[in-house]
């Protein structure tokens, strides 16, 4: 299975290029179990990413754009009444499939942006008082542009705190720019992506991934990370348990694709700056994935502390 995990970030490596770093974390997410927060400036490849995920991991699609004056039914659907069948029928809104790209969630208003993330949470949506499952597997990308941006409506902190991870691609490096300017558009680099696993694999990836031996000392290692940010010296916002949960399940899905069944401590410091700067700092926003906050942290932990 492992050989599947390197089988999709070299599909996805033929367009989005030159991101090695963001590719895994966003398969690592992935495969956690978790979702994903983007956040960049305009252009940056935030929705090529989206599309290409879905393309190799075989999953239902369904992009749909945040706007200010959009209503939590547009995303979960609305009943109709059927004249000729006398009852209501469910039309299904775009929440209603396996990868959801929520492009540009921080233009809509906090109503709306609270209909996504109770449906992250629950995998399920209530209309008309009718609880409807979502499918399964279901992973939610979301994309917001930074805060200095007009017409933003920042997510709380709560909000925040159901992404598993929060990436920013950045700007390419020179050798990848001039591969983007010159190479084909994308739905034709599209169409050469393969799709690598079935809906039923990823599944299995899943529960390998949640089966990944954790030693004590690792565990350790990632309660007394969530300790620091709790001191009163410290000037982020506490970690959370479910911040500490996040990190175990990104962690065990990052040493999936490095091909072990186990994990060190290494594994927790890869993944630890996503997962936990939009915690720490719910402002942050940097090009780069400069997390200062994540890295003070880190320097604070011996890795071998009992």
């Amino acid at each position: 299975m492992e050989q599947l995990a390197q089988r999709v970030i070299e599909q996805i490596s033929k367009v989005v290029l030159g991101k090695s770093r963001e590719v895994h974390l966003a398969v690592a997410c992935l495969l956690g179990k978790g979702h994903l927060l983007i956040e960049d400036l305009p252009g940056m490849g935030k929705t090529t990413l989206a599309q290409v995920l879905a393309k190799v991991f075989g999953l239902s699609f369904q992009r749909t754009q945040f706007t200010s004056d959009m209503l939590p039914a547009d995303l979960t659907g609305i009943s109709i009444f059927d004249q000729e069948q006398k009852t209501f029928v469910l039309h299904k809104g775009s929440i209603f499939s396996q990868l959801v790209l929520a492009d540009e969630i921080n233009r809509a208003s906090p109503k709306t942006q609270s209909a996504l993330l109770e449906a992250m949470e629950e995998h399920q949506v209530s209309i008309d008082g009718v609880t409807h499952e979502l499918p399964s597997p279901f992973f939610v990308i979301a994309t917001q542009n930074p805060l200095f941006h007009s017409g933003t409506n920042p997510l709380p902190e709560s909000q925040l705190d159901r992404f598993m991870m929060r990436l920013s691609l950045g700007f390419p490096s020179v050798e990848a720019e001039k591969q983007i300017l010159l190479g084909d558009d994308l739905k034709t680099k599209l169409s050469s992506v393969e799709t690598v696993i079935t809906t039923d694999q990823l599944s299995a990836m899943q529960e390998v991934v949640a089966t990944i031996t954790v030693d004590e000392k690792v565990l350790n290692y990632i309660v007394a990370l969530c300790q620091v940010s709790r001191t009163g010296d410290f000037s982020g916002n506490p970690l959370s348990p479910r911040a500490g949960k996040s990190i175990l399940a990104a962690a065990k899905a990052w040493a999936f694709i490095a091909g072990r069944d186990y994990l060190v401590p290494e594994d927790v410091q890869a993944v630890f700056e996503s997962v936990c700067e939009h915690r720490l700092d719910a402002g942050a926003f940097s090009l780069d994935n400069n997390a200062n906050l994540s890295r003070q942290i880190i320097e604070q932990v011996d890795i071998f502390a009992p």
